[in-house]
């Protein structure tokens, strides 16, 4: 059995299916942690959240942390607009993938299983997090700032804070050769973001997990049909 990672999914579902069943060949034995972010941007939101379902649905352990993305989402569906929704091409492709045209119009299923994501998953030798944590804060305080935790993009890591442990997270993207480079040399804090979405940039245009246990990193370039997107 083997534990993995990934994060930033942003709606490819095909490059997903070829990272979860043709690269890792996931079994139930396995479990798949994955950081959040898994709508807009990119051509199949709707898609993504009923593979992650039916994953969760067949015995398959598939642990999935909330992104701001998804926050975002689900605080337009349900009107609280505490956060500035991505802009149109952002969400377009999204309300698409679903039939609708306006967030709130998303079934309700989709909703109640966006609103039961946590924020943070502790395991023994690591953290994981979308975005990250202000380890300006008590250790109670950190693990509490929500906003910090899905929208920072930097950070000063402190293992201490954690408790010794690891931390995993996405948000950020980063070129393929340094999520690879950065994973080699094992550190303290890692972003798995390789900015898959961004298909037109070959610097990014990569799906990485990461094997929890031997640290090695798979992955897998963008293989969606043709979608318009910047190159970030």
């Amino acid at each position: 059995m083997s534990r993995y990672a990934t994060t930033d999914l942003h709606g490819c579902l095909h490059t997903f299916r070829r990272l979860v069943e043709d690269e890792l060949r996931l079994t139930s034995a396995d479990t798949l942690y994955l950081l959040g972010d898994y709508v807009n941007k990119g051509p199949d939101s709707k898609g993504v959240l009923d593979y992650l379902m039916q994953l969760q649905a067949t015995g398959y352990q598939v642990h999935c942390l909330r992104g701001n993305h998804d926050h975002a989402l689900l605080d337009e569906a349900r009107h609280r607009h505490r956060w500035a929704w991505v802009g149109l091409p952002g969400r377009q492709p999204t309300l698409r993938s679903f039939g609708v045209r306006r967030a709130s119009d998303i079934p309700p299923c989709y909703l109640a299983w966006l609103d039961a994501l946590p924020y943070e998953i502790e395991l023994p030798d690591f953290v994981l997090v979308h975005a990250g944590y202000n380890f300006a804060l008590p250790p109670a305080e950190m693990r509490q700032d929500y906003v910090t935790m899905l929208t920072t993009k930097k950070f000063v890591f402190d293992a201490s804070r954690l408790g010794g442990r690891r931390l995993l997270h996405g948000h950020v993207p980063r070129p393929a050769a340094q999520v690879r480079t950065q994973a080699a040399q094992r550190p303290g804090a890692l972003g798995l973001d390789s900015g898959c979405v961004y298909r037109h940039n070959t610097d990014f245009a990569r799906l990485s997990a990461l094997n929890l246990d031997t640290w090695e990193v798979t992955q897998v370039p963008n293989c969606e049909p043709a979608y318009p997107i910047g190159r970030r």
